[in-house]
């Protein structure tokens, strides 16, 4: 099994990075395959609406969301880690995410997400939110923890003093290893579950 991690922060090595990377013990522990790629320092623009990656199966902009769109294909489950930006997640990685998500054709159901968010102080609770809503439109089960899934840290490095944080990353990763492999065997025992056609509407009719 495989978990891919999207580093959303410019800063290698920073907070977010200490955050994710307690994570990947956990799942090297567990005999979980991991990848994590930095997008924060890469220049992403957003999506325009233009609809061609319908008729193209892939994005028109040709960069590292195309490059990580068979990787998200092939993992069983995505982290997603970002700094917080006046309440918000990184800019970049969500032109990254609104991009590939909706780019992508193929079925993301019952691949497992998770939302990590890092700040000094305030703005967790609302970036942890906004990462979930990628995974919840997809289909995508959210692995949960013993709290938020945050961790606080201003200076580089300063994440190492939140015990706690670092615990509940700790803890996140051992439960969505849990929920990686029942999902596994789940699809073995019974399948997928059934699916319909998509109904599209919109607030006019």
């Amino acid at each position: 099994m495989k978990v891919l991690l999207i580093n959303g922060s410019p800063r290698v090595g920073g907070n977010t990075s200490i955050a994710l990377k307690e994570m990947e013990s956990i799942f090297t522990k567990e005999g979980i395959e991991t990848e994590t790629i930095q997008i924060g320092t890469r220049d992403i623009r957003g999506c325009i609406a233009c609809g061609q990656c319908a008729g193209k199966g892939k994005c028109v902009f040709d960069d590292i969301v195309n490059e990580v769109a068979p990787k998200f294909q092939a993992c069983d489950g995505l982290v997603v880690g970002s700094p917080v930006y006046y309440a918000s997640a990184n800019a970049t990685l969500v032109a990254f995410l609104t991009r590939l998500f909706y780019s992508t054709p193929f079925d993301k159901a019952m691949k497992v997400g998770a939302a990590v968010a890092v700040a000094r102080r305030g703005g967790l609770s609302s970036t942890f939110d906004e990462l979930n809503k990628f995974f919840t439109i997809s289909g995508m089960p959210i692995a949960s923890s013993q709290y938020w899934n945050s961790v606080h840290g201003r200076l580089p490095g300063e994440a190492l003093q939140d015990e706690e944080g670092l615990q509940t990353m700790r803890t996140l990763a051992r439960n969505m290893t849990f929920l990686m492999k029942s999902i596994a065997l789940g699809k073995e025992a019974y399948g997928l579950p059934e699916t319909e056609a998509h109904l599209w509407s919109h607030f006019v009719r």
